[in-house]
């Protein structure tokens, strides 16, 4: 095992780096991206002391929305975007679905990186209009392949996940799930 203080690259900047430095970082790669998975339920578990006003806590939103996909079939991906797609909610509020689909990105196939990053916008549909924004502003996404994809997720598994009497799996039910999905591999991309 190396020790991680003398196995670093030696350049102080960019511009000083060497091909060396860089097989260096590129063999780090894996464990950084090991860590992320353990990183994401550590959000999540986090999301379990906020509730922003909401009928249950953020993080009992996300499980309730994972589990309403997989009860309804849906493959390990899209389990894994459902239950991550607010991770960001106590990070950036008001742009917590691109903090989501950045995470995702390199691994969620095109149809699950713009369901979970457009899903703000998609979920305005439903109360928007409460609030003084425009509820049809999905609506310039119209064109998209994923609009009725998008449109779904929301209506099927996000909008209904805020009931308190829902019986969800625990994280742990899907912490394997996370755990597969962010493993040390090449992004789809």
């Amino acid at each position: 095992m190396t020790d991680q203080h003398t196995d670093r690259a030696s350049f102080r900047s960019f511009q000083e780096s060497t091909k060396d430095d860089w097989s260096l970082i590129m063999r780090h790669i894996g464990q950084t991206q090991n860590m992320v998975a353990d990183n994401a339920l550590h959000l999540l578990q986090q999301l379990g002391s906020d509730h922003g006003g909401f009928p249950v806590t953020r993080l009992e939103h996300s499980l309730q929305t994972a589990t309403r996909a997989e009860k309804d079939g849906r493959d390990a991906e899209y389990v894994v975007c459902a239950l991550l797609h607010d991770i960001g909610d106590t990070l950036a509020p008001f742009n917590h679905p691109y903090i989501a689909s950045t995470m995702l990105k390199p691994f969620a196939s095109e149809a699950n990186h713009f369901m979970v990053a457009q899903h703000g916008i998609f979920q305005g549909y439903y109360f928007w209009h409460h609030i003084g924004l425009d509820r049809d502003a999905r609506e310039a996404f119209r064109d998209s392949p994923y609009f009725e994809y998008t449109e779904e997720f929301c209506a099927k598994y996000d909008s209904p996940a805020f009931n308190p009497e829902y019986k969800s799996a625990p994280l742990e039910h899907f912490a394997p799930l996370v755990q597969d999905f962010f493993a040390a591999r090449s992004p789809a991309h």
